[in-house]
């Protein structure tokens, strides 16, 4: 049981490519619905339920329509400061539904992983004579290193959560009867910060992937002096000094 938590998608204009949520117009959020549950449990922060049940939430194609629509939605909203995602206590998502083999990327991408601990990770697909796709090998590989990410590929073979945080696939390993509200919460917090300092945090840490360390040393730098710019520095340093919490405003 794997609970996602991912905070809200890049804004900032940068050498990497845009989020494809950046590149849509802001949705209007439905009443309800048929794939999803969507909630707002803490100011802040919303909480996306991957709501397919029968299919242990396999990723259909109509199920990736809606969370991407609610996501989309939340993304370009100035109160939403967190996105949580999480499935059932059965499973978080088996995967493509292989009954539309959907080779659709999930457009959202979490930046944060939290196992409860009776959670199973794998990559299955070698069992049905294909590979993994939506980007399983590339992305284990960067989160893992070669050989455990070959070794899950050619195998098929499941890991524990006790074993994804020691191989760095997810963040914290916490009891599976308290995983959504410690997700929650650490949303709130994210939430609590400067959202423009913490886009700026994402899109810097996600440089790291693209760019070479001395590329990444300057963009750094210039994501840490353009931040000086900003209301929220001068509030944040301000509230430092002054030994009492920072009121951002996200400028």
């Amino acid at each position: 049981m794997l609970r996602a938590l991912a905070s809200r998608a890049t804004k900032v204009a940068s050498p990497l490519a845009r989020s494809p949520l950046n590149a849509r117009p802001m949705s209007t959020l439905k009443d309800s619905y048929e794939n999803i549950i969507v909630s707002t449990p803490a100011p802040g922060v919303a909480l996306l339920t991957l709501n397919r049940p029968k299919a242990l939430n396999a990723l259909c194609d109509a199920l990736l329509d809606d969370l991407i629509h609610a996501a989309n939605h939340f993304d370009k909203s100035k109160e939403c400061g967190a996105i949580v995602i999480t499935g059932s206590e059965k499973a978080f998502a088996a995967g493509a539904d292989i009954k539309e083999m959907s080779s659709r990327k999930l457009a959202m991408m979490c930046d944060i992983m939290i196992a409860g601990d009776s959670a199973k990770f794998g990559q299955p697909e070698i069992n049905l004579g294909v590979i993994p796709g939506c980007g399983g090998t590339q992305r284990l590989v960067r989160a893992v290193g070669k050989s455990k990410a070959m070794e899950m590929c050619l195998t098929g073979n499941m890991i524990g959560a006790e074993q994804a945080e020691r191989d760095g696939l997810v963040c914290r390993v916490v009891p599976a009867d308290g995983l959504v509200d410690e997700a929650v919460k650490m949303g709130a917090k994210i939430a609590s910060k400067s959202q423009v300092a913490a886009k700026m945090a994402k899109e810097t840490v996600n440089a790291a992937y693209e760019l070479n360390l001395a590329e990444g040393l300057r963009f750094e730098r210039r994501m840490f002096h353009a931040l000086f710019a900003t209301e929220d520095q001068k509030e944040g340093m301000k509230a430092f000094i002054e030994k009492r919490d920072a009121k951002f405003v996200h400028k």
